[in-house]
């Protein structure tokens, strides 16, 4: 129990000096709501890359804009050999 009380008061007392100044404040204070929005946008970024790996049949919108996409490459293709 001692030796982690004494770690403790350790890191509080780093803390306290470390965000003394003003500028150091707001160095950590800019880390935490880096660190916030990167842990909270986690999972939209790994959504994406999951629904690419694996396109669900029963998807109607990502069916179209699949469907539509080719529609517009044959297009071109046949006004190029007009």
């Amino acid at each position: 129990m001692r030796l982690s009380s004494t770690l403790m008061l350790g890191a509080a007392a780093g803390a306290g000096l470390l965000m003394r100044k003003k500028e150091n404040r707001v160095k950590i204070q800019n880390m935490m709501e880096s660190a916030k929005q990167k842990w909270e946008n986690r999972d939209k970024k790994d959504f994406t890359v999951e629904k690419a790996g694996n396109p669900d049949p029963a998807d109607v919108e990502d069916n179209k804009m699949v469907s539509e996409g080719a529609q517009t490459s044959v297009q071109y293709y046949n006004s190029i050999k007009q």
